[in-house]
């Protein structure tokens, strides 16, 4: 009740924090020279794959309605806006698959209407998008944002999970529909004969599989054992479009008696195709939808505002997460404020909307916490090289790492919490401490430097600006094959499944009782040591049931529109219905807020033989990889049972053979 009396309250407070640090916000990408162009481009390709595999899928679903160049131009423009204008420049922005979901039903709905129909579909979407529009501006106005802690981990993972079956669900209607011939087509011509509708079938397995191993292969570049550091961290980053364009060129090597149109390419407009202007001036047409559709526009409205509401924020949240230790405030109400400005722009152009997106914007953290701990790590290390040349003590050698630690971060001393872990292995290097010796800043600070993000607007402004650029290459795009496509699904779908816990708790039900102690010698969530099995089972078996339910609501046809509505539920769900099933701690530790994890048997990493920037670099996005998970939440590392526990708790019917097995 103290936020809707109090109007206004936290789009002003949100303002006054970053219009603080609104110069800062480029000095400190400007300063950065050319380094800002590698997190720009790592999540440009990150940022630019999905929307165009979004975009090919909305062609589909909306009979050409909307095409790549839509969903290109959207996400570029609110890209820009939120990086000029946005409280967050952080946050991502693009169009996400729950707003492909809403269209297709919108225009399904939209086509069997004979006073709407195909012709009056953009104008009606614009009108969905107006009252969208004025649901975000008043949520940000009345503080909604406050109660986005409502929104707890059930609610989110089995969100994330609906979307990665939809995306699988996807993947396996596009490859069946390789086999047959797309709807108003000549039948006579060549390439839908059926040899070669059965050939183009085939190649589109082979390449959507391809697509998608080889994607999967080259996101763990970094723990290969081949090759030097640099060359396993650029894999790392960028395989996943090099393993597009391999597979598009692959696409090209079919023998010549091949028909041209075998396999099948992506299909959309030119930016300066009469199909693609007309979205420009959709606004012309909003007066001819009856009114009777403009009220009826709410109900839509109503789903889709709470979808990005929830989508936004999250996204916001995850983008900085208190463990990225960001410097500067957040500012949820005012993005949320400037998301329903951005869903009016767009839907008045004709675009579908775009909101914050997952796992890009934390990715987009993650990379510039890599880029500021190496330019950090480089000037504490040569300012203690230089103290100890001078034989300085361990206290001069911590003053003078301190220092540039503080002159790093714009003056200002660093938290007391930040730097104890490395006062404390400098002072006591010569001690006999945990290093056993003297102090080497080259092997030892890395254990000891607090994660650092440098938080500008360039990095987010160049890639928008480059998925607009995107939009010029369409010719290039057009021959990427749709079965890529289709691969670039199941590779999303996939890729985001380790990230759940709810998934891993399916996993676990299907680990043998004599087998459950191996959970425990990797890392593991911390809820498998702290609940009870049963309970884990219970709680992962209404997610199932409950995750059911939401995935058939999305297949009936006109009511599935519905689909984000069993999501709001779950809030009373969660607050009044689950704790009378469990018990209060074990239902923090299953829907807790955070991931967190604990540690399996230790295991020492060697540093990278050489000892080169390019070494130290590959490190140290090694080491942010191991701290996240494929959502991009980075992992909270606990350690709070003893050996004993474990295997009683694992395994409490047999410990005993478990001990001497395990030689404990």
């Amino acid at each position: 009740m103290d936020s809707i009396k109090s109007p206004f309250k936290g789009i002003v407070n949100d303002f006054k924090g970053r219009k603080a640090c609104y110069k800062q916000d480029w000095i400190g990408g400007i300063c950065s020279g050319f380094r800002i162009l590698a997190p720009t481009f790592y999540i440009f390709f990150a940022s630019a794959l999905p929307v165009i595999a979004f975009g090919e899928q909305l062609n589909r679903d909306t009979e050409g309605s909307l095409s790549t160049v839509e969903t290109l131009a959207s996400t570029a423009i609110c890209g820009v806006i939120q990086s000029l204008f946005g409280g967050q420049p952080l946050l991502v922005l693009g169009v996400a698959e729950p707003t492909v979901i809403m269209y297709n039903y919108m225009y399904t709905f939209s086509k069997k209407r004979p006073e709407l129909g195909g012709d009056l579909f953009l104008a009606w979407t614009g009108w969905v998008c107006v009252w969208t529009s004025l649901l975000l501006i008043l949520l940000a106005i009345f503080n909604a944002c406050n109660i986005i802690s409502r929104f707890t981990r059930i609610a989110g993972e089995l969100f994330g999970m609906l979307i990665s079956v939809l995306f699988i669900q996807e993947a396996i209607k596009g490859v069946v529909s390789e086999f047959s011939m797309p709807k108003e087509e000549d039948p006579d011509k060549e390439e839908f004969q059926f040899q070669w509708l059965y050939t183009n079938g085939l190649l589109a397995v082979i390449f959507c599989f391809g697509l998608l191993l080889t994607a999967l292969k080259s996101r763990k570049a970094r723990s290969w054992l081949y090759g030097t550091g640099w060359l396993r961290s650029f894999i790392a980053d960028y395989g996943v479009p090099l393993m597009v364009l391999v597979w598009t060129a692959m696409s090209y090597g079919v023998p010549k008696k091949v028909p041209h149109a075998v396999p099948r390419r992506l299909l959309c407009p030119y930016p300066w195709d009469n199909d693609s202007l007309y979205h420009w001036t959709v606004i012309m047409d909003m007066g001819e939808v009856p009114v009777t559709y403009i009220f009826a526009a709410i109900i839509p409205a109503i789903m889709i505002a709470g979808l990005y509401f929830l989508d936004h924020s999250v996204a916001s949240q995850l983008a900085q997460q208190k463990e990225f230790n960001l410097q500067k405030p957040s500012a949820y109400h005012y993005d949320l404020l400037l998301l329903g400005i951005m869903t009016l722009i767009c839907g008045l152009l004709g675009l579908p909307p775009s909101n914050g997106v997952l796992p890009q914007s934390p990715m987009h953290t993650k990379s510039l916490a890599t880029l500021r701990k190496q330019v950090i790590r480089k000037k504490m290390v040569k300012s203690a090289k230089d103290c100890m040349k001078e034989n300085g003590s361990n206290s001069e050698i911590y003053g003078r790492m301190e220092a540039v630690f503080i002159e790093m971060e714009g003056g200002s001393p660093p938290n007391p919490k930040e730097l104890a872990n490395l006062k404390e292995a400098v002072m006591n290097a010569d001690d006999g401490g945990d290093l056993k010796g003297k102090f080497d800043p080259e092997k030892h600070i890395d254990a000891h430097l607090p994660v650092r993000v440098n938080e500008q607007r360039v990095s987010n402004l160049l890639q928008s600006l480059l998925v607009g650029v995107s939009i010029l290459g369409i010719a290039a795009i057009k021959m990427i094959p749709t079965s890529v496509l289709w691969g670039y699904f199941a590779y999303m779908a996939i890729d985001s499944l380790p990230g759940s816990q709810f998934f891993e708790r399916v996993l676990l039900l299907f680990i043998s009782p004599s087998r459950r102690y191996k959970v425990l010698e990797g890392s593991h969530a911390s809820f498998v040591e702290l609940v009870p099995y049963k309970y884990i089972v219970g709680f992962t078996l209404f997610q199932v049931v409950y995750f059911l339910m939401c995935f058939g609501v999305t297949w009936i046809p006109i009511a599935g529109i519905l689909f984000p509505l069993p999501f709001f539920l779950l809030i009373s769900i969660r607050q009044h219905f689950l704790p009378k099933f469990f018990p209060p701690s074990h239902l923090q530790e299953l829907d807790s807020c955070e991931w967190e994890e604990c540690p399996g048997a230790p295991q020492e990493k060697p540093p990278e033989a050489g000892g080169d920037e390019d070494a130290d670099a590959f490190f140290d996005a090694e080491l942010l990889d191991e701290m996240t998970t494929s959502r991009g939440e980075l992992k909270l590392m606990t350690s709070f049972s003893s050996t004993e526990d474990r295997f009683s708790q694992v395994h409490p019917d047999d410990a005993h053979r478990i001990r001497e097995n395990s030689g404990f």
